[in-house]
């Protein structure tokens, strides 16, 4: 470093390079003005200058100063891996990457520019480049411990764990007779357990099991050897010691599941084809019997056995696991029984046994063959479970009834608002099921979870305004946008997003779609900075975890939903672009080229200025922020982000919006394939690009998916029309997609031969009974026939609601959904654009989903009179209407003083607004 500089400069230079790992920036420039006083031209001092300019966030002359210094010596190591650096600190890893290669061809055994492009590999998941330099790493400093977990880790994350292993056993035979030092013996530890998981992950149980028994005594963590070593042990068939192993284990922490299945998997009772054989149920029942009787604190005890028993057993088994739990009144109760609904029969079971402990509470006051009297609260709390099956089931009317029932008997708890909420909402009547939600957060405002379901009650009926209001109740000084993407919010963006979008403000939504995704981006980046410290601190297993859940971060229900979001955002902004864009774009391209330029100038100078103004409010609010910590006054001044696009509009001004969808895509289809709304969305972005093959490509994806959906159906009819009113292909290319769709044509259901119409119809008669695929049926008649218009809309009107069977899973429930209905309303507006049949189907679910705002039913708040019409204040004005802007007025008051005590605003609602309730 500082070659080519006489020894004062060159001390100075050591100077700059230890006042930028000592981030004193200041000094650190200082010195390099200095140095190029004398020589303006050195290269490395420049390199260094820039990089230092970086760190103080003036990444402009930063760049400049570095590409200058380059330019000026370019067989400088230190030039190279200051510009790596500099791509890095802008997550362009693989520019850096090439950067530190280029370093490496001149300096090939610096350490430093090794391990910087190791961490790098790791990060862009270069395997094969990440071995071959913790290799040479490992080659030139042998005596490292780091190097040899660093080459271990690499041939692990290569998918070679034999190798891995072979690496720490030769790193063992260094170490001395009496290592690890009494400071060591945790990292040894870890080492010890991560290679056993080496050896069994290498299919070799019986030698990792042997390594067990070798170093059990140098190994701290014992729980978590004692789980290796019941798993190796019945890997390899010795089930009386694992057997052994297990109960040891559950005898340490009796709830543990994860003991459970390992100790069913000793005794040879584990689940056959997803189900237990009725030999296995006796075996189990038996089993949890005693387990029981070992262990009588333990919840999972009791509660296993209710997944694999049946009928009366399962009736006993049930009743004697809820008793206890309905008289200490404990809330989550039903959630923790929901899996249950999914198993044919139990959610009637379910059923008959509340319903006969509600009538024996109300006429003895105790449970049913027992003398013992129950508290009041007992009633109370089967009633909360009853309206929460009840809605479960699509009963909202009988629900509805229970969780009034509920509230009468005791209008102070939080819960029951909540619950009601919740059952208004999947009745649809979303501005009730919103002021119920806003009833239980002004009983308790110090509670964050009921404001937080408050704030998504409202989002979920487009009440974004007062959404953002409350949920600005539980942020730092009171700003809500900058604190909840600090949080990383996603349920909060993701519910805003979708609510903008149903709005039509396409920018909004944009904008919190993309923010879930920069989260995403940034968890992406955190794990950076663990490539060195897990390897320094031997976290070994925790480390490969989190790569692995790095991997697959993607694949997450929040990011596929913000995914989804975009794509639809941009899809709509191809179909109709902002008319104001379209305008200004017509009169722009109509001026004479020289006025074009001028107002493009214009424009860049309004937006370099806006910008500039942004940069420097943000900087006088930081100095002011440091000023007053200085004097002592914290928290008097704030620094806050500014947003230069709070409404995104410059999100939807973008030139080609097909392009922006495609990059989201790529993303699903790497991490979400087995996603049927990846391959639906696939297939409209390649239809409106007019990609045939990357749109068959879809359709054969969805069939793989769901043959049966009717989505899957309308996309197959609509390609296929699409390919058939094609023109006859002329050139070579044309031909050749032509040649492949007419060979896939019979492995998708469409026959050579076979017209549109008779697929339709097949589709029909396979799915007559179900609503969603007559509808689909009847849109593609329509499509295919325009003509045949009145027969489409007679198919979907002369659907039958059927009934579940009372066996069935739901028993009982309506089979259609209001989702689904509103669905095929908006088809007979938008598609069929037939008011009149549209009005007649608005009539008819008005009757079936009297709850429903969408189709004004009688019971909705939509309408006047009703008694959600009440509920929501529309009538009489009453607290429901006023409580929260007065508890908005209270917290917003409140916020000013820094030490404002939450606990203290516990604030019951008035007798009068739970009578409304």
């Amino acid at each position: 470093m500082g070659a080519g500089l006489p020894a004062k400069e060159s001390n100075l230079f050591k100077l700059i390079v230890k006042s930028y790992e000592t981030k004193q920036y200041k000094k650190g420039l200082k010195a390099a003005d200095s140095i190029l006083k004398k020589f303006p031209t050195h290269g490395e001092t420049m390199s260094m200058k820039g990089l230092i300019l970086n760190c103080m966030d003036r990444k402009a002359e930063a760049y400049e100063l570095v590409r200058q210094g380059l330019k000026n010596d370019l067989k400088s190591h230190v030039c190279w891996h200051v510009y790596g650096l500099l791509y890095r600190s802008d997550r362009e890893y693989k520019e850096a990457i090439k950067c530190y290669r280029n370093a490496l061809r001149i300096d090939p055994e610096n350490i430093e520019i090794l391990r910087d492009l190791s961490l790098l590999q790791a990060q862009m998941r270069d395997l094969a480049g990440f071995v071959e330099t913790r290799q040479k790493l490992l080659t030139l400093k042998p005596n490292q411990r780091m190097n040899w977990i660093g080459f271990t880790v690499a041939h692990h994350l290569n998918s070679n764990p034999r190798q891995a292993a072979e690496v720490l056993e030769a790193y063992e035979k260094t170490l001395e007779e009496d290592y690890p030092p009494e400071n060591e013996r945790y990292e040894h530890s870890e080492m010890l357990l991560y290679k056993i998981s080496l050896l069994d992950e290498c299919g070799d149980p019986e030698r990792a099991l042997d390594e067990v028994n070798k170093k059990a005594a140098k190994i701290v963590d014992k729980i978590a050897l004692k789980e290796q070593c019941a798993s190796l042990l019945l890997k390899l068939g010795r089930s009386e010691e694992a057997e052994a192993t297990y109960q040891s284990l559950l005898a340490a922490n009796p709830d543990n599941y994860r003991y459970y299945e390992g100790f069913q998997n000793c005794l040879g009772l584990s689940l056959e084809s997803g189900k237990h054989s009725p030999e296995n149920v006796n075996k189990l029942s038996s089993l949890y019997k005693s387990l029981y009787e070992q262990y009588p604190w333990s919840s999972a005890a009791k509660r296993i056995p209710l997944d694999f028993l049946e009928d009366d057993d399962f009736r006993n088994a049930v009743d004697i696991y809820a008793r206890p739990l309905l008289s200490k009144g404990v809330p989550s109760l039903f959630s923790d029984l929901r899996p249950l609904y999914d198993h044919p029969g139990k959610a009637d079971i379910l059923e008959n046994l509340m319903i006969e402990i509600e009538s024996s509470l109300e006429k003895s006051g105790s449970f049913p063959g027992s003398s013992l009297k129950e508290s009041p609260s007992t009633l109370l709390w089967v009633l909360f479970f009853l309206a929460q099956h009840y809605d479960l089931r699509g009963k909202h009317d009988i629900a509805l009834g229970k969780i009034d029932d509920a509230i009468s008997h005791t209008p102070t708890v939080i819960d029951l608002y909540l619950v009601k909420g919740r059952i208004l909402k999947h009745a649809g009547d979303l501005t009730a099921a919103a002021t119920l939600a806003d009833e239980a957060r002004s009983m308790d405002l110090a509670d964050r979870y009921i404001n937080s379901e408050c704030v998504k009650r409202m989002l979920q009926a487009d009440q974004v305004e007062m959404a953002e209001k409350t949920a600005v109740l539980f942020t730092k000084d009171g700003d809500q946008h900058n604190n909840l993407y600090d949080m990383q919010c996603m349920w909060y963006e993701l519910a805003s997003g979708e609510s903008y979008f149903r709005q039509g403000s396409l920018g909004r939504a944009l904008k919190k779609f993309l923010a879930v995704e920069k989260h995403y981006a940034d968890m992406k980046e955190d794990q950076f900075d663990f490539h060195s410290y897990c390897l320094r601190k031997m976290t070994l297993r925790a480390y490969v975890q989190m790569l692995k859940f790095q991997d697959r971060l993607h694949s997450f229900p929040f990011f596929q939903k913000a995914a989804v979001g975009a794509i639809r955002c941009y899809l709509k902004l191809y179909d109709s672009p902002p008319k104001v864009a379209v305008e200004e774009e017509a009169g722009f391209m109509s001026l004479p080229s020289s006025e074009r330029k001028k107002i493009r100038a214009k424009q860049r100078k309004l937006e370099a200025r806006a910008k500039k103004e942004a940069e420097e409010k943000a900087k006088e609010g930081e100095a002011a922020n440091v000023a007053a910590t200085k004097s002592g006054k914290r928290g008097s001044q704030h620094s806050k982000v500014v947003d230069l696009d709070p409404d995104g509009e410059k999100l939807i001004q973008v030139e080609d919006p097909l392009a922006e969808a495609t990059k989201y895509l790529g993303l699903l289809q790497a991490h979400s394939g087995q996603c049927l709304e990846t391959h639906l969305l696939a297939f409209e972005l390649n239809m409106r690009k007019a990609k045939i093959l990357l749109t068959l490509q879809a359709v054969k994806r969805q069939l793989r998916v769901d043959p049966n959906d009717q989505e899957v159906h309308r996309c197959l009819i609509r390609f296929f029309n699409m390919v058939d009113s094609l023109p006859p292909p002329e050139t070579p290319a044309e031909k050749l997609v032509h040649g492949v769709i007419e060979i896939e044509r019979p492995s998708l259901g469409v026959p050579h031969g076979k017209p549109l119409l008779e697929v339709n119809e097949s589709f029909l008669d396979r799915h007559r009974d179900s609503l969603v695929h007559r509808a689909a049926a009847a849109e593609m008649l329509f499509l295919l026939s325009p003509e045949k218009k009145a027969e489409a809309i007679t198919i979907i009107e002369n659907s039958v609601n059927n009934i579940t069977p009372r066996g069935g899973v739901l028993g009982g429930a309506r089979e259609w959904k209001l989702k689904n209905c509103i669905a095929v309303h908006k088809l007979l507006e938008t598609t069929f654009h037939d008011p009149v049949a549209a009005s007649r189907w608005r009539l008819h679910c008005a009757d079936m989903f009297p709850f429903s705002t969408y189709f004004k039913g009688v019971k909705s708040s939509a309408v006047l009179g009703s008694v959600n019409s009440k509920i929501c204040g529309n009538e009489d004005n009453g607290h429901l209407g006023k409580s929260h802007n007065e508890t908005v007025d209270v917290l917003s008051n409140s916020v000013n003083g820094n030490a404002i005590d939450l606990k203290g605003l516990n604030i019951s609602a008035p007798e009068e607004s739970l009578q409304t309730c």
